[in-house]
């Protein structure tokens, strides 16, 4: 696996959240995750396993009923099938790495990208 230099791949957009792919398989994939203050990954449920390791910022992390609120050095693990979301807080940047195993399909995305599309943290 290769290292992953968080400075490296920075880079916030300021329409959406900001994931950076480091390192892919058929079995996992690692993501560095930057937010801007409110921003967000929506609600969504794919098989895979996910683990969010937030390195700066702070935020919650959605598991099935449960908000976790977060900061540097906190680890959550949500398995597969569980709703799971990540959101900045209104007045932080988040920076995030997002483990998932194993990656998500194209379709268990689509309430992520319908999320996004009507900026809502859970579509219906």
């Amino acid at each position: 696996m290769p290292v992953i230099d968080f400075d490296a791949q920075r880079e916030y957009d300021d329409e959406r959240f900001a994931a950076h792919g480091v390192f892919r398989s058929d079995r996992t994939k690692v993501v560095c995750g930057f937010f801007e203050p409110g921003q967000f990954i929506p609600v969504h449920a794919p098989d895979s396993d996910v683990v969010v390791s937030v390195r700066s910022g702070t935020g919650r992390v959605r598991e099935g009923e449960t908000d976790h609120a977060v900061e540097p050095g906190d680890v959550v693990v949500v398995a597969a099938g569980t709703a799971r979301g990540v959101e900045a807080d209104d007045d932080a940047r988040l920076e995030a790495l997002l483990v998932t195993a194993p990656p998500p399909t194209d379709a268990e995305h689509d309430p992520v990208r319908k999320g996004l599309r009507e900026g809502e943290f859970e579509p219906e």
